[in-house]
């Protein structure tokens, strides 16, 4: 997941201003299916850019989201640049991108004080005074993951920390936190099995460290879980975003994602949704379905009543890695209920809760 520079955002910014998204509008996929999902008991994990997208879309929406694992990733509102109200446009984000590759990945900006803790607590809390995202009353209850390898030279542990020390200043007990940072992991999602050695850091970004993350993030959040089905039963399905984007101007996301349906869930049994998101070079254009179908969340959604969405971002020339939005490309607002890329996500879980026809 390399870093994005602040040069070539520059540039791809001149370019967004006369181009729009290419998308196949002819292309015919399934719809996102109608489930009956119980939206109250909602969970999100990420990595990367999908942790700093993970943490954003579960403090815009506590209300429903019970639980966040942020996988190599920082506090919320980090890369947001002090100077970024006095710059609109893709201005501001140029800005927060640098702050954001240098403060919030790298740790370069620490002797600035950078991540400040204290004042995105305080942001957090004007943003939720003012009805952007909900109260921070409702994130109080919530279960965390953390997770930080000891080889990750892309987000450094220190970031991670960073992390940790946010959820605990705005509210969450430490009992209701874990804390992962001694595993020999590069910058990538951890499997029991599947992916590179271990210590690597490259495509798909998924590595083998013995160590089941989606097991344990799954626990984390919902408590004790019946075991893992050894192979998934249920059905990955590729289904169109395209709906889901309306209204919507440079959103940055793919024509299609992915649904993981277990079998109990197309019957009678009321099952919860958890977000997959995944990080900067891993969506499905660039490693395929590798992040989809070896990082485990499957076979934990087999035997516990869980559907797995794996919402897609798309490359552009302002993002030519394919990363979630965290440090503004898509808009000013991308930190509350009114990001275009939170708003898509929720979206496609009002049309999984929707009655099964």
């Amino acid at each position: 997941m390399r870093a994005v520079t602040a040069r070539a955002l520059a540039i791809g910014a001149l370019a967004l201003a006369a181009l729009s998204p290419c998308r196949a509008d002819d292309a015919k996929l399934p719809t996102l299916p109608n489930l009956a999902a119980d939206l109250s008991q909602t969970s999100v994990s990420g990595i990367s850019s999908g942790a700093y997208m993970a943490g954003q879309f579960q403090i815009a929406h506590s209300k429903i989201v019970v639980g966040a694992a942020i996988i190599a990733g920082g506090p919320y509102g980090c890369a947001e640049s002090a100077f970024a109200d006095l710059m609109p446009g893709p201005g501001a984000a140029i800005l927060n991108l640098s702050k954001a590759v240098n403060g919030c990945m790298l740790n370069a900006l620490a002797l600035w004080g950078v991540p400040d803790v204290d004042q995105l607590v305080r942001k957090t809390e004007k943003l939720a005074d003012a009805g952007r995202i909900d109260p921070i009353a409702d994130l109080k209850n919530d279960r965390i993951y953390l997770f930080s390898g000891t080889n990750d030279r892309t987000v450094v542990p220190a970031i991670v920390a960073a992390a940790f020390e946010y959820y605990k200043r705005i509210g969450v007990p430490e009992a209701n936190m874990v804390y992962v940072s001694d595993l020999p992991a590069g910058h990538a999602f951890v499997t029991e099995a599947d992916g590179l050695a271990c210590e690597n850091t490259g495509n798909p970004y998924v590595v083998d460290c013995d160590y089941d993350q989606a097991g344990v993030v799954l626990k984390q959040i919902y408590g004790d879980l019946a075991p893992r089905s050894p192979t998934p039963a249920g059905t990955f399905t590729e289904f169109d975003q395209r709906p889901f984007l309306e209204g919507e101007n440079n959103d940055g996301m793919e024509q299609s994602g992915v649904v993981y349906v277990p079998p109990a869930c197309l019957k009678d049994e009321t099952c919860r949704v958890h977000i997959a998101y995944h990080g900067c070079g891993q969506n499905r254009s660039a490693t395929g379905e590798a992040f989809i179908k070896e990082s485990g969340y499957a076979n934990w959604a087999d035997t516990n009543r869980l559907i797995v969405l794996f919402p897609q971002a798309s490359v552009s020339a302002v993002n030519p890695q394919g990363c979630w939005d965290w440090w503004g490309y898509t808009g000013a607002n991308y930190l509350t209920r009114d990001a275009a890329q939170i708003r898509i996500v929720y979206k496609m879980l009002e049309t999984l809760a929707k009655p099964q026809s």
